[in-house]
C-alpha cells in the first residue's frame, strides 16, 4: 500500500545546499532520505553495479512523492515505475523526450528511460508528454488530451527544465512554461480522481555545475510550491 510520505533520492546533497530538507522540516512534512552519494557510475548513465546498488536501497519502498536529485538521474523514475503491475498511464513534463537508445550498450541512461519504459513495461498503457519536444505544448493541450484518455492510474514525472529560468535553474537546456502552467497540469491530475500511482520531480542545479546563490533561491521557491501543492492534495486523499 502506498502512503503520503516523502523520500528524498540524495545523490548529490543539493536538496541540503539549497535549503530544501530545511524548508521541509519548517513544515512539519515527514521525509525519508536515501543516500546515494557514495554510489558510483550513476550520473547521467547508471552502470549495472550502481543499479544493483539503486534497487537495493529503493526496493519496496511505498511512499508516493520522490524528489530525485538533478535531471542527470531521471533515470530513477523508470526503476520505480516499471514494478508497476496495473495499467497506468505516465504523464511526462520535460523538456526532452527521454527517448533515446543508448550511446553504450544497454546502459540505464537519463535520456533513454522512457524508450526503456515503453519496452518493458507491461503496464504503461500510454505516454502524455508536455514540454516542447512532446506533443503536447502546455495545459490547454494537456487538459484535452487528459479528458480524452481519462486514465484510471496515473504516474507523475516532472523535470523542472521544462519550466524556463525565471522558475528553475537546471543543468539542461530549457523549456518556457511557467510554475503556475505546471501546477495547472498537475493540478488536473491531481483533481481527476485517478489513482496516482507516483509522482517524481528532478532538476536541481549543483554547486559542482555551476550552482550560485540566486539559482539556489528560484529552485527552493519553486520546490516549495510544488510540494505544497503535492501534500495539499495527498493530506485531503491519504489517510
Amino acid at each position: 500500500m502506498r502512503n503520503k510520505g516523502l523520500l528524498i533520492c540524495d545523490f548529490s546533497g543539493v536538496y541540503e545546499e539549497e535549503g530544501f530538507i530545511k524548508a521541509l522540516r519548517g513544515d512539519g512534512i515527514p521525509f525519508e532520505v536515501l543516500d546515494f552519494k557514495g554510489v558510483e557510475g550513476a550520473q547521467c548513465y547508471c552502470d549495472g553495479e550502481a543499479e544493483k546498488k539503486i534497487r537495493a536501497l529503493t526496493d519496496g519502498r511505498k511512499e508516493v512523492v520522490r524528489w530525485i536529485d538533478s535531471g542527470d538521474y531521471h533515470y530513477m523514475s523508470l526503476l520505480f515505475a516499471e514494478s508497476i503491475e496495473d495499467p497506468f498511464t505516465l504523464v511526462l513534463l520535460d523538456n526532452h523526450p527521454d527517448d533515446q537508445a543508448p550511446e553504450f550498450g544497454e546502459i540505464l541512461s537519463c535520456g533513454g528511460w522512457v524508450k526503456e519504459l515503453r519496452k518493458n513495461s507491461k503496464a504503461l498503457e500510454g505516454l502524455l508528454a508536455v514540454g516542447p519536444e512532446g506533443e503536447l505544448k502546455g495545459p490547454e493541450d494537456f487538459k484535452k488530451a487528459f479528458a480524452q484518455v481519462a486514465p484510471r492510474r496515473v504516474y507523475i514525472s516532472l523535470d523542472k527544465d521544462v519550466m524556463g529560468r525565471d522558475y528553475a535553474r537546471t543543468d539542461w537546456s530549457q523549456g518556457n512554461l511557467s510554475l503556475d502552467e505546471v501546477k495547472e497540469i498537475i493540478r488536473e491530475v491531481l483533481g481527476s480522481g485517478a489513482e496516482i500511482l507516483g509522482i517524481d520531480i528532478c532538476g536541481e542545479l549543483t554547486e559542482s555545475k555551476g550552482a550560485k546563490a540566486e539559482d539556489y533561491e528560484i529552485n527552493l521557491r519553486t520546490n516549495i510550491e510544488l510540494q505544497k501543492l503535492i501534500s495539499d492534495y495527498l493530506n485531503h486523499c491519504y489517510v
